[in-house]
């Protein structure tokens, strides 16, 4: 779930951050760093003073990119915890997160032994300080110190295991009560190898924490490897696949022709024609992939600076792959597009042409054991390990002869392989050409459709 993003309240909070940045800054640096914080320009004339100047280059930044502004201070910049904590917990409530109750998370802790997890102590408390409010260092602190929530920690949990139980310690952190997103984290990082590097151990607390979880259609679910050890993100039950894709082939002007480097580890290259397909390579998140993961990847393997230049030639390499006797492609394409043009960065990319299956072998060589809808029009990785496809139909899908007569059964192949793609963990959507022929009528059918798709995604 995700609740609406507030662009006035994250755009105070940011002017709160820029006002105590000014401070550590010369005017001659403020140019580097509006760069580095993904802020416009600060305009010369923007103010005599260096508080002026921030603050006119952030009332210049649209509300579609205060999100990028935030992550990049969260990156780059060192926060008072209070300060980051709530910067943080607004930008969370605009992404993809699973809502936890409150007694859920009692349940789960008064069953939570930390013995495991005390075992590698530094590094769990480093999980405190990335997470929660629990006091600054005492080094960083003007005047007498008077001791902290991390010392406490530190003595009643750490030192004196008996002190504290595990519902004690929740509560002096403040997660019952904490936003969902927090939560979730928080949850993640007990299950992660960078807190518990002892796999049995990150096994047994999944175990604990899914039999609470379970109930509320929730759980940890293993998706991907970090240096040996199993990662687990909080997903919803019965949505996505358990698989993280490793091979994106998209915006494709023909069959690729592809051989392996290396079948062991499922690398592959693009032997012949490679300027004929695009190969997305990177990992995929649990947020699925946004247009701007995408764009990153084009701009880096592109040596493209300019974020313009990069967003046209990208959208433009993707727009020439859609076939030019499909109106209706070339107008979902284009609509998905300019309705959320301004949150584009954030939402996910819509891919053209992508190929799901692969076969050396053409369908006719194949014969009888033939995979189906080899390569479908578009596919969508949303929150969650969400495949989503969209297929644009046209008298092709269902007739011979050029429409002349109908063939029921191209009508079952196409039938058949969407079952598969469904077996599979994908979701698969269909419009009908004539639907989306219109570009006006198309937009009022793919505004809603996406409202729906892209709101449904963050639950």
């Amino acid at each position: 779930m995700a609740e609406q993003m507030d662009p006035p309240h994250l755009r105070s909070l940011i002017e709160g951050v820029l006002i105590t940045l000014y401070q550590r800054y010369r005017h001659q640096d403020l140019p580097a760093l509006c760069e580095r914080l993904r802020l416009p320009p600060p305009a010369l004339n923007g103010g005599p003073t260096k508080h002026e100047r921030l603050t006119s280059s952030l009332r210049d930044c649209p509300d579609s990119r205060l999100a990028q502004v935030a992550d990049a201070i969260l990156e780059t910049e060192r926060l008072l915890a209070p300060q980051r904590n709530e910067l943080q917990d607004a930008v969370w409530l605009g992404r993809h997160y699973v809502e936890v109750p409150g007694r859920t998370r009692r349940d789960l802790a008064k069953e939570f032994e930390l013995t495991d997890h005390l075992m590698y102590a530094d590094r769990f408390l480093g999980l405190m300080d990335r997470l929660w409010d629990v006091g600054e260092d005492e080094f960083e602190v003007w005047g007498p110190h008077l001791g902290t929530l991390r010392d406490d920690i530190q003595r009643h949990v750490i030192r004196f295991r008996g002190d504290w139980s595990t519902e004690d310690l929740f509560e002096q952190l403040g997660a019952f009560e904490a936003p969902h997103p927090r939560f979730g984290r928080f949850l993640e990082g007990l299950a992660s190898p960078e807190v518990l590097p002892d796999e049995q151990a990150q096994r047994d607390f999944v175990a604990l924490a899914n039999r609470h979880l379970q109930p509320i259609g929730a759980q940890l679910r293993q998706e991907g490897e970090a240096d040996g050890y199993p990662l687990f993100h909080l997903v919803k039950i019965g949505r996505g696949t358990a698989r993280r894709p490793r091979n994106l082939i998209f915006a494709t002007r023909g069959k690729p022709d592809i051989r392996f480097t290396s079948a062991l580890d499922n690398d592959i290259e693009v032997a012949e024609r490679a300027d004929q397909v695009l190969v997305y390579d990177r990992p995929v998140g649990k947020d699925g992939l946004l247009w701007h993961d995408l764009l990153s990847w084009w701009q880096e393997t592109r040596n493209i600076a300019d974020l313009a230049e990069a967003n046209q030639t990208l959208f433009g390499r993707m727009k020439a792959s859609l076939p030019p006797e499909s109106p209706g492609q070339h107008n979902l394409f284009w609509l998905y597009h300019n309705i959320h043009k301004d949150s584009l960065s954030q939402i996910p990319a819509l891919l053209p042409e992508i190929w799901v299956h692969w076969d050396p072998k053409t369908v006719r060589e194949r014969g009888a054991r033939a995979l189906q809808n080899l390569r479908m029009d578009f596919l969508m990785l949303l929150p969650g390990n969400r495949r989503v496809v969209l297929e644009v139909d046209g008298k092709q899908h269902y007739t011979r002869n050029g429409g002349a007569a109908p063939d029921s059964a191209k009508y079952a192949a196409t039938m058949a392989g969407d079952r598969d793609l469904k077996f599979q963990g994908y979701e698969v959507f269909r419009f009908g050409h004539d639907e989306l022929r219109d570009r006006d009528h198309a937009r009022t059918v793919l505004t809603s459709f996406f409202n729906a798709l892209l709101n449904q995604s963050h639950s």
